[in-house]
């Protein structure tokens, strides 16, 4: 087995891996994940992507890169094939950018959300010393939301998302996720610096699907314009949207605001003729699981984000 840095290769190199992964995505999780390669393979082209890939008898057999940000690491893609031993490979892929991502300047931290396919990824993020949070990919069929068409409270109002909401949603996001799990998960949601990076990275770039304001939403007071609550959609494949963001503001949760949120984004897709919604979430985020289960959502498939802190 042969470890190969990305930076050495062409994208044609890895076409079989993409395309394997590409069917995994759309099988398993009904997801076009091919924006995403093609995102990948002009990175690669460029020699501007970190990470490196597995060859076994001139066979790609998988691959993994990084990005840094400020002061860590983030794993953004580690997948093997199951025609090879994966647990073997994938550890090799992930203890190889470990090595360079805790020799970094400054590198303190390490993030890893990874769809398994195939072999768990869990024992090997543990033997990496990573912390691992439980969570779940959940589906729903539209046509069996199970909708209560409650109106939203009095004093309160829901707005479609515009591109003028970016720096107070940022600060909402900020301010919902403080002492939550989630931000134990993600950084970037501890600030509002972060929360602006995370917001541009799921609304202009492809990684969680095509963005989708007609089916986005702020709830906000009657008398204000600060939004105490927002649900954020994307198109992850035709007919099948993905929730990127769900949160409402600490002292107005636990009043209906976030059903009614999801309420309307899936009704907004329905008209739109969208067969399934797709989300994740956190396990111990238990409010949230019991919320999207009375939707009607169902999870598919089980993975787990890793935190590795220096």
């Amino acid at each position: 087995m042969q470890i190969v840095d990305l930076r050495h290769l062409h994208s044609r190199a890895l076409e079989p891996l993409f395309e394997e992964e590409a069917y995994h995505w759309r099988e398993e999780l009904h997801w076009d994940y091919r924006p995403s390669l093609d995102l990948i393979r002009k990175f690669i082209d460029s020699r501007s992507l970190a990470g490196f890939a597995a060859v076994e008898n001139r066979e790609p057999a998988g691959y993994g890169f990084y990005v840094l940000e400020d002061h860590k690491g983030l794993i953004g893609g580690l997948f093997v094939s199951p025609r090879f031993p994966q647990a073997g490979i994938t550890q090799r892929l992930l203890s190889e950018m470990l090595t360079v991502l805790r020799a970094t300047p400054r590198i303190d931290r390490v993030e890893a959300q990874l769809m398994p396919f195939g072999s768990s990824l869990d024992p090997v993020l543990i033997a990496q010393h990573f912390r691992l949070h439980a969570r779940q990919f959940m589906l729903l069929p539209l046509a069996e939301a199970k909708l209560s068409d409650r109106p939203l409270s009095q004093g309160l109002r829901v707005d479609r998302w515009n591109d003028h909401s970016f720096d107070s949603c940022a600060r909402l996001i900020q301010l919902a996720y403080a002492n939550h799990v989630d931000g134990e998960i993600n950084d970037q949601y501890c600030t509002e610096v972060g929360a602006m990076k995370f917001l541009r990275n799921i609304i202009i770039l492809p990684g969680c699907g095509e963005f989708r304001p007609e089916a986005s939403f702020l709830v906000r007071l009657v008398t204000g314009e600060q939004p105490i609550g927002m649900v954020l959609t994307s198109t992850v494949a035709e007919g099948v949207g993905h929730t990127t963001q769900i949160c409402v503001m600490p002292g107005y949760q636990g009043h209906g605001i976030g059903r009614y949120l999801m309420e309307t984004a899936i009704q907004a897709l329905r008209s739109r003729r969208f067969k399934a919604l797709s989300l994740t979430v956190t396990s111990r985020n238990a409010a949230a699981v019991r919320l999207y289960e009375d939707l009607g959502f169902r999870t598919i498939k089980t993975f787990a984000a890793g935190v590795w802190q220096a």
